[in-house]
């Protein structure tokens, strides 16, 4: 008889089908499904552009007073005490009378001879501090110019430099010990004039965009004729103890020079890779300088008379370097906008490749610039004059 054989339990697969994956596989394909999904939407780089500057949307338009420090304000008069009542005093003993003791004979010595009247008298040694001659402590604005860096320490923008204003001298590089007024946002148009070479620059117009919130700034200067830029100076920083402190200066034509106020080294770097150079106390730089001086002038318009000579340390796009600023007399100049009445700053060479920059500051509009003219050392000048009248009154 032939063999019956039993059926397989499980039926075979028909051929060219593949076979069940295990449970083992299908989970190792969960997670792998899973831990895509978590890199494509949680660590997926995400398309978003730099955050805008706040003073772009946000500015202000209060001039900021900045008061001296504490130190120099009097102290207030401290609250009175309770009177407490004073305790009751002890009871003495009495003490016992006391014989007197005779006195010793006293020898009278002879008398000197009298003094010749040619002797001085007796107070020969004079009073060296009455009669010291009344001195600010000051340096010389040149001497501060020349003294080694050591003289002075770098600033992180809360030290006090040498600052003093004392028969019409105000000298060293400026900084916290003076009260500040920063003026308030405000944008400032001019029509300017200048010389290149040999041919006259006309037709050239610029404008001063100045904002701050309060607590940051943002200056720039620019001067432009038709197919090109005669002058371009941004300055950004923050508004401390000192006023004005910059962070970042640049220049900019063709391409774009800048330098770096870096606080925490005690240094100015620049982007040409020149050698760093100390940061000292109350730096500004070739934008912010103008404003800070009208700063000064606006808190305390009596502590700088003519003639007075302010020393700051001015950072340009490839070096650094003390400007003096001489104050001059009221000076009423005539502009495209009008008729003002302006104090002059200037700094003048004092070398051979020094430029000379000429500042008009008008006192009735919180000291901003309403004529600015740089003249380079080979005769080359601009000369920027306020095109469009300011406001009755300055912002507040």
């Amino acid at each position: 008889m032939p063999t019956l054989v039993a059926p397989s339990s499980s039926p075979s697969l028909p051929p060219g089908l593949p076979g069940r994956p295990s449970w083992r596989v299908l989970i190792g394909l969960t997670l792998l499904v899973g831990l895509v999904h978590l890199l494509l939407l949680g660590l997926a780089p995400m398309a978003v552009g730099p955050e805008p500057s706040p003073l772009a949307s946000k500015f202000s338009t209060r001039t900021i007073v900045i008061a001296p420090p504490a130190s120099e304000a009097p102290a207030p008069a401290a609250a009175p005490a309770e009177a407490k009542p004073p305790p009751p005093p002890k009871p003495r003993r009495p003490r016992e009378a006391s014989v007197p003791k005779p006195k010793p004979a006293v020898v009278k010595p002879e008398p000197a001879p009298e003094p010749d009247a040619s002797t001085p008298s007796a107070p020969e040694m004079p009073d060296l501090t009455a009669q010291a001659a009344t001195n600010s402590g000051a340096t010389p604005p040149e001497a501060a110019a020349s003294a080694p860096t050591g003289a002075v320490s770098p600033s992180s923008g809360t030290g006090t430099g040498t600052t003093a204003a004392a028969g019409g001298e105000a000298s060293g590089t400026i900084a916290g010990t003076q009260a500040m007024k920063i003026p308030g946002s405000v944008t400032l148009d001019f029509e300017a004039t200048g010389q290149s070479g040999a041919s006259p620059q006309r037709g050239v117009f610029g404008e001063l965009v100045w904002l701050q919130d309060g607590s940051r700034y943002d200056g720039r200067l620019t001067l432009k004729a038709v197919f090109f830029t005669l002058l371009n100076w941004h300055s950004t920083g923050r508004i401390g103890p000192s006023g004005l402190e910059p962070e970042r200066y640049s220049e900019s034509r063709k391409s774009e020079l800048a330098s770096h106020f870096v606080r925490e080294q005690g240094q100015i770097v620049f982007s040409n890779n020149a050698p760093p150079v100390p940061l000292l106390a109350g730096a500004q730089d070739r934008m912010s300088v103008m404003m800070q001086l009208g700063g000064l002038l606006a808190a305390s318009p009596g502590r700088y008379p003519a003639g007075t000579r302010i020393s700051v340390q001015t950072v340009g796009p490839r070096d650094a370097d003390v400007w003096v600023f001489v104050v001059g007399d009221e000076e009423k100049v005539s502009l495209p906008a009008g008729e003002y009445v302006t104090r002059k700053l200037t700094r003048n060479p004092r070398r051979e490749f020094d430029r000379k920059l000429e500042l008009w500051l008008a006192p009735a509009y919180g000291y901003l610039p309403v004529r600015i003219r740089q003249t380079e050392p080979n005769g080359d000048f601009a000369d920027a004059q306020l095109r469009k009248p300011l406001p009755a009154a300055p912002p507040n």
